[in-house]
């Protein structure tokens, strides 16, 4: 909803005059991998802005990022409408942030000897990928999204998809307010974790590396540790998702009532 409000003018509007650019933005994304994946059921996953705890462990998580818009706040407010007459699941984490659902969801499928797609602009999420879960990364503007599994992931970032929240804790990460460790910056994260695996060996080992970087490492251990737990995934008890085909018809209804008459042209010749 983010990526789409800053990505789409605010002069679409709907029928109480006010922006539909995030509802038409993100309908269409989702939609556009509906038509290509064929998903049994989709979930949309909302949840905190900065989840409680991580917050209390870290007073500086989020802590820069702006307030929602007004007019995004607008769109939030009536979305629900269109996403349950489309016959898509939207849930909410609570305390709990929207990332830490999306996995919950794909783990609990996993489980059940399923698969899922998890689309997101959040490279964090890149720690969810293997056998049974792909990530949909999410491409600047309208350029749809990238198919990323395990295989992907490590050919991207350098590390493992478990070792995304190792990685974090030391590369830092700006969007969240996370700094890592001092110094060592994304290369020298990379290089520590192919030689020592997990954030833990990396610090157990740090005597042998040059004294600046042993030095980063011994002296923020504890914060380190703390940075990985902010940045690894909680999973939640969440319930299964029973079998719900898009309801493409009765989908452009609700999104001529909210005046999108594009959205609805095309869900009506879905249909």
């Amino acid at each position: 909803m983010y990526r789409a409000y800053y990505a789409l003018p605010r002069s679409i509007k709907g029928s109480d005059g006010q922006p539909v650019n995030a509802l038409l933005g993100t309908a269409n994304a989702v939609l556009a991998v509906c038509e290509e994946h064929s998903p049994r059921a989709v979930v949309l996953c909302d949840g905190a802005e900065a989840a409680t705890y991580r917050v209390n462990a870290f007073p500086d998580y989020h802590a820069k990022r702006e307030p929602m818009p007004d007019r995004l706040a607008h769109q939030f407010a009536i979305g629900p409408q269109l996403w349950k007459a489309l016959a898509w699941t939207q849930v909410d984490g609570g305390e709990l942030e929207a990332d830490d659902l999306m996995a919950a969801y794909a783990a609990k499928e996993e489980r059940a000897l399923g698969t899922t797609l998890i689309m997101t602009g959040d490279r964090d999420l890149l720690q969810c990928a293997n056998d049974s879960t792909t990530i949909l990364l999410t491409r600047p503007g309208s350029k749809g999204t990238a198919a990323l599994r395990a295989k992907d992931v490590t050919e991207l970032l350098g590390v493992r998809p478990e070792q995304v929240p190792d990685l974090i804790a030391l590369r830092g990460d700006p969007s969240d307010g996370i700094p890592g460790a001092p110094g060592i910056g994304a290369k020298g994260a990379v290089d520590l974790l192919q030689r020592h695996t997990t954030l833990e060996q990396v610090i157990a080992n740090a005597a042998g590396e040059k004294p600046r970087t042993a030095a980063a490492l011994s002296e923020n251990a504890e914060l380190l540790q703390m940075f990985k737990s902010i940045g690894t995934v909680q999973l939640p008890r969440v319930r299964a998702v029973a079998d719900r085909q898009t309801n493409f018809a009765r989908g452009a209804k609700s999104a001529e009532l909210l005046g999108m008459a594009r959205l609805a042209a095309r869900l009506r010749e879905t249909a």
